[in-house]
């Protein structure tokens, strides 16, 4: 698969550059404007392939004959918001008259994302290159050719030396238009990161981030946003925008800005049990496609993420903490008191004072980042049932109860801030009552709807220290543990420790590695004065980067131990690239900073100075 990407606009191609069937296509607003766009070049052989940034596909196409090429063809494909625009030149290069023919077969059938991608099955009528929808909506696809052919077929003369082009460009209309600011060259991107490693091989992992960071983003007029990933993720997530977005701080900024204005704009107003709606809860996801909009899915605007409300509040303290802007977190009190109230009523419907959700059948059942359906378990494999109280959310509402005290402090109302003070230091005490498992040195992954710990080995306690609710006492056996054999694989943290009975290192949560799992463990490590730990995490991913063709950390990767010059074994559907896994080496770094101020950071996080 090979996906690119502008702003709004995606396409999903075969290795070879085509849109040739299944779930390939040019995607905008989460529906597919063209399902077939292949170029049919008889006599030609793809020489090269390239994608220098996410938004362009660069190749080399040759008719060879005997041992020399007798016409060269180079395909350049942009992609841009609303479309994109595709430049081929075709070039004797022999010494004889050469004829060539080459044809373009084009489609659009206006599918939604989910159909694509084989969830869900709907009938439609298109005609053309346009088709309305069931809500009366226009779409529409226009193809511009230079030069004009109604059959779509060319036919060339070409003398010796000779050149010819074909240009197309191509048009999405959508009825959404949503977007604000211009995004930012990807020259001007790159300069807001300044930071510079020794290592060469360090510094090339860090700029393919940052240009996948450029490609993620898309416009909104609230501000810039990212996707979660390319491709099937491009439209605003709650829980992995705001903890890209976190990640980026203090050099994204505006980012953070963005993501928090749109989701606070966009927070729950009712309750809704078809899209888990609640006052004060923030969203999961919108999509824009034919089968949201109409309700034969929730995604529209849904919320069924437990996870999101307290991750708001955090990414709101850090933007204040490291940007200084408190005008923002003024603008946004109704929004973060709501979301507290959030926390406190609808996230904690027993009053025990965790906070908990109920598998929603139609949306999804497990509301937390580890998001698959069979990733709560317990020891003997059996799966967790009823509300669950999954542990890293405990922390996450630690933290931003410590926030809404720092927040109304400042706002010089001491008594609201003696009270969410209070608040957090009673969950503090509460979690440790009720997650520690002594045995195995580690916390519950969650508690189930009989309030029965699920005592496995798992990745989630590396987000309790990132959050700051784990004891300072117990923090020490608890980093042992994350770094037990059954739990660190060489790459990184398994989801699942090996040896529990779901344990599969080729899972979606039982046991592969996810980067930014692992990169949030080390936030937590570094916070705990773990600083040897933090830089051997962080070396950890630097180098599983490398081990990738193209630099990239990938969403996961199987949890197979590590072998010395081997790579890790890939996850067949990993996302590439994904906001939090591009977002996570620079967070890295910036840990590596804050540990330099410490003590001397060598080797591959070296950073010039």
């Amino acid at each position: 698969m090979l996906p690119l990407k502008e702003d709004d606009t995606y396409a999903v191609l075969s290795d070879q550059g085509m849109a040739d069937g299944g779930e390939r296509g040019f995607y905008r607003h989460d529906t597919r404007y063209l399902s077939r766009y292949v170029w049919k070049l008889p006599g030609f052989s793809l020489l090269f392939s390239h994608t220098p940034r996410p938004d362009r596909l660069v190749q080399h196409w040759s008719h060879i004959e005997g041992p020399s090429q007798v016409v060269g063809l180079r395909r350049e494909l942009v992609l841009e918001r609303g479309g994109f625009r595709e430049r081929l030149e075709l070039e004797n290069t022999s010494l004889h008259p050469q004829s060539v023919e080459i044809s373009l077969e084009a489609a659009a059938d206006f599918t939604d994302l989910f159909e694509a991608r084989g969830w869900h099955n709907a009938q439609r009528t298109v005609t053309g290159f346009t088709y309305t929808t069931e809500d009366g909506l226009e779409l529409a696809t226009h193809l511009d050719i230079t030069p004009d052919s109604p059959s779509r077929t060319w036919r060339f003369a070409l003398k010796p030396k000779e050149q010819a082009h074909i240009e197309v460009r191509g048009t999405f209309d959508s009825p959404f238009h949503t977007h604000g600011a211009e995004l930012p060259s990807y020259e001007e991107w790159a300069r807001r990161f300044p930071l510079h490693l020794e290592s060469g091989r360090s510094q090339g992992v860090l700029e393919q981030a940052i240009r996948d960071l450029r490609a993620l983003l898309f416009s909104l007029p609230e501000g810039y946003f990212p996707a979660a990933g390319i491709p099937w993720f491009v439209c605003p997530f709650g829980r992995d925008s705001l903890i890209s977005a976190y990640m980026l701080l203090p050099w994204g900024a505006d980012v953070a800005r963005g993501v928090l204005t749109y989701l606070a704009k966009h927070q729950g107003q009712v309750v809704d049990p078809f899209r888990d709606e609640e006052p004060g809860k923030i969203l999961h996801e919108v999509r824009l496609g034919e089968l949201s909009r109409t309700g034969k899915v929730p995604f529209s605007r849904y919320y069924g993420t437990v996870d999101a409300t307290p991750l708001f509040v955090m990414l709101l303290h850090e933007y204040w903490r490291t940007c200084g802007d408190f005008e923002l977190v003024e603008a946004l009190k109704p929004n973060w008191e709501a979301a507290l109230g959030w926390m406190s009523t609808y996230a904690d419907p027993d009053g025990d004072g965790l906070l908990e959700f109920f598998p929603n059948e139609r949306g999804l059942t497990v509301q937390s980042w580890k998001d698959s359906g069979d990733s709560q378990s317990h020891r003997d494999g059996s799966l967790a049932k009823g509300a669950l109280s999954v542990c890293e959310v405990q922390g996450y509402a630690y933290a931003a109860y410590q926030a809404a005290a720092q927040f109304y402090r400042t706002l010089g109302q001491p008594d609201q801030a003696e009270r969410w003070q209070a608040r957090a230091e009673r969950l503090r005490a509460l979690f440790h009552q009720k997650f520690w498992l002594e045995e195995l040195g580690t916390y519950a992954m969650a508690l189930d709807g009989e309030k029965r710990p699920l005592e496995v080995l798992s990745s989630n306690p590396g987000h309790l220290l990132w959050s700051g609710i784990v004891p300072e006492e117990i923090a020490p056996r608890l980093v042992k543990t994350m770094f037990s054999e059954a739990l660190w694989s060489g790459w990184g943290l398994r989801t699942l420790g090996a040896g529990e009975v779901r344990y599969n290192p080729l899972s979606y949560h039982n046991g592969s590695v996810w980067p930014h799992d692992t990169a949030i463990f080390a936030g937590g490590l570094a916070r705990y004065g773990f600083y040897d730990e933090a830089l051997k995490v962080c070396e950890a991913l630097f180098r599983l980067a490398m081990t990738q063709h193209d630099l990239r950390l990938p969403e996961l990767v199987g949890g197979y131990p590590k072998h010395e010059g081997e790579p890790p074994v890939p996850y067949p559907a990993a996302c590439r690239p994904q906001a939090w896994d591009a977002a996570s080496v620079v967070y890295l770094l910036r840990l590596a900073l804050e540990i330099a101020k410490k003590r001397p950071v060598q080797g591959l996080l070296e950073i010039t100075r």
